[in-house]
């Protein structure tokens, strides 16, 4: 959780353990979250799709976002819905039709419909709706996206202290995990008081337990 969650390099992690009396190596944390960090972010994600299929007013901002493996740029495409949630991450080496494409029909598969998808002006958005037969829910306007584009912040926030990524595998597989764990552990503490978000984050405490266990 602290590797994934918090933007700490697995040498942190190593030192935070010690200093609680829990002498590991660094590698051994980076085995920890290649074995269970998938497994217990498919759990979350399963929880939080059935909670919100059928939601009648769900709203998706899609943006991609650039990352360097090796020195090779790829992109990320992410899909984040009207609470800020990360719905779904996705690699690819281009961003044209094809990738929009692929993106936008894993998205649709494993979350449902939805009732309005917001983008940026890039055309390959606009010739993937077309083919899948929803152009008519795409929405496009100066700022109205920044849902999308402000979620990148964490994530690249986990990039820095990672030293960036060496494989597109292990950039998918760490995005995926990490979007889970951010919208679970996301209280949005900057919209309400003291008092409630001290319960969502005891709840959200809780249920992390619940699901090691």
């Amino acid at each position: 959780m602290m590797c994934v969650r918090f933007p700490l390099s697995l040498r942190n992690v190593e030192d935070l353990l010690f200093e609680r009396g829990i002498d590991i190596c660094h590698e051994t944390v980076r085995h920890w979250w290649n074995r269970f960090g998938p497994m217990f972010a498919a759990d979350i994600r399963r929880q939080r799709i059935s909670r919100m299929r059928g939601f009648r007013h769900w709203r998706w901002h899609l943006d991609e976002m650039y990352v360097r493996v090796n020195g090779e740029m790829v992109y990320l495409w992410r899909a984040v819905d009207h609470e800020g949630e990360v719905l779904e991450s996705y690699v690819t080496k281009t961003r044209d039709k094809a990738a929009a494409l692929r993106f936008m029909r894993k998205t649709l598969k494993r979350h449902g419909k939805v009732e309005a998808i917001t983008t940026d002006g890039l055309r390959s958005y606009r010739a993937a709706m077309v083919e899948l037969g929803c152009e008519q829910k795409q929405e496009t306007g100066r700022w109205a996206n920044n849902r999308a584009e402000n979620s990148h912040l964490p994530f690249r926030r986990c990039e820095r202290a990672m030293l960036r990524f060496r494989q597109m595998k292990s950039l998918q597989k760490f995005a995926s995990v990490h979007a889970s764990f951010h919208n679970h552990f996301n209280s949005e503490r900057h919209l309400v008081d003291r008092q409630t978000y001290k319960t969502r984050r005891s709840a959200a405490l809780a249920e992390w337990q619940n699901l090691m266990a």
